[in-house]
C-alpha cells in the first residue's frame, strides 16, 4: 500500500494535558452514530455536564500557551476568541438525543463558514469520562450557524462533546481548532476500569495491531498492521478521504489527541498496514479508537496504549 507522508488539512496538532508527544495509537472513529456501533464503546454517547475544564481567557487565548493547558489539551471551550457554546447541560440516558451547540467567533457571532477536513466541515466526538462510550459524527449546520449532533443512547455518566474544525474566514482562517463541553447523562452511572495497555485487539473478526514505541514529549511514527482469519487485510476502502481514522483519549483528563494518517487512500485495496505520525503530549494510558471500512461496512476497534 503507498505511502505518502501527507497531513490532512484540518487537523490539531496532536496535544494534551502535560508535557508534549508521545504517539498513540489504537483504534479511532470518525462517522455519524450509525457508523460507531463497537460493542461497549457506547459510541455516540454525549459528554456530560459536570464541569467544563476551561482555562480563563488570559490562558487559554494566549497564543503558544498549547503544551500542559486546557487549550492544548482539547479541554476549553474557548480559544483565541472562538467560543463552543451549548445551552445543553443534561442529556437523556440510553436514548438518542440531539446536541445542539455553536461555534462563535471574536466578533461573540456565529463562525459563517468552515473548511473542510477530510471531506467534512466539521468532526463532533463524545466521550465518557471512563473512556468507554465513544462517538465520532459529523453535526449538521443550520442557517442561523447553529448545529447539531445526532447522539446515539447514552449510558449514564459524564460526558465530554469535542468539536473539531477549521474557519475558512476571520482572524481563525486555516487555523485547527477543538473545544469541548461537558454533560451529564442521569442515572447509576457503572464506571469500566480501562483496560490494560496491549498491542493488538480484535474487532468484528478482524485482528489489529499497533507496532511502535510510545514515549510523552516525542513525535514517533506508528503503524497499525490489519488481518482477518490469519490472512492480511488488502481491501480497506477509503473512509473520510483515508484508510482509517485514528484518535486517542488520555486516561482521567479525557485529553484529546488526533493521529495524522500518512498512508494515502487510492483505491479499495487498502492494507495491510497503515502508518500515521502521532505525537502524544502526556504521559499515562491513552485509549486508541481506530475507524476502517471494508465492503462498505464502517468498523471501530479500540485499544489501550501506554506512554513512558
Amino acid at each position: 500500500m503507498p505511502a505518502s507522508t501527507r497531513f490532512p488539512v484540518r487537523r490539531p496538532a496532536v496535544t494534551a494535558a502535560g508535557t508534549a508527544a508521545a504517539l498513540a495509537l489504537a483504534l479511532a472513529a470518525c462517522g455519524s452514530s450509525s457508523d460507531s456501533s463497537m460493542p461497549a464503546m457506547d459510541h455516540d454517547a454525549h459528554p456530560s455536564a459536570a464541569h467544563s475544564t476551561s482555562p480563563s481567557s488570559s490562558m487559554s487565548d494566549m497564543p503558544g500557551m498549547d503544551h500542559g493547558s486546557a487549550a492544548g489539551s482539547r479541554l476549553a471551550d474557548h480559544q483565541d476568541g472562538y467560543r463552543l457554546t451549548s445551552a445543553v447541560a443534561t442529556l437523556a440516558s440510553r436514548k438518542p438525543a440531539a446536541y445542539r451547540f455553536t461555534i462563535t467567533g471574536p466578533d461573540g457571532k456565529p463562525v459563517p463558514g468552515f473548511a473542510l477536513d477530510q471531506t467534512k466541515r466539521m468532526h463532533f466526538y463524545a466521550i465518557r469520562s471512563d473512556l468507554t462510550g465513544f462517538q465520532h459524527l459529523h453535526p449538521s449546520m443550520a442557517a442561523d450557524g447553529a448545529w447539531t449532533a445526532d447522539l446515539s443512547a447514552l449510558a449514564p455518566g459524564a460526558w465530554r462533546m469535542f468539536a473539531s474544525f477549521t474557519p475558512d474566514s476571520g482572524s481563525g482562517k486555516g487555523k485547527d481548532f477543538v473545544l469541548s463541553r461537558t454533560v451529564t447523562v442521569p442515572g447509576t452511572a457503572a464506571m469500566t476500569p480501562l483496560p490494560a495497555p496491549v498491542t493488538t485487539t480484535q474487532a468484528d473478526g478482524y485482528t489489529i495491531t499497533v507496532t511502535g514505541k510510545p514515549m510523552a514529549g516525542m513525535a514517533h511514527p506508528l503503524t497499525v498492521s490489519l488481518s482477518k482469519g490469519g490472512k492480511p487485510v488488502t481491501d480497506l476502502q477509503p473512509y473520510l478521504d483515508t484508510y482509517a481514522h485514528l484518535t486517542a483519549f488520555h486516561e482521567g483528563d479525557q485529553a484529546f489527541a488526533h493521529v495524522h494518517p500518512t498512508t494515502e487512500a487510492t483505491g479499495d485495496n487498502g492494507g495491510p498496514d497503515l502508518a500515521f505520525h502521532a505525537e502524544l503530549p502526556t504521559a499515562g494510558n491513552w485509549r486508541l479508537f481506530l475507524q476502517f471500512q471494508t465492503g462498505g461496512k464502517l468498523h471501530t476497534a479500540a485499544v489501550t496504549l501506554r506512554v513512558g
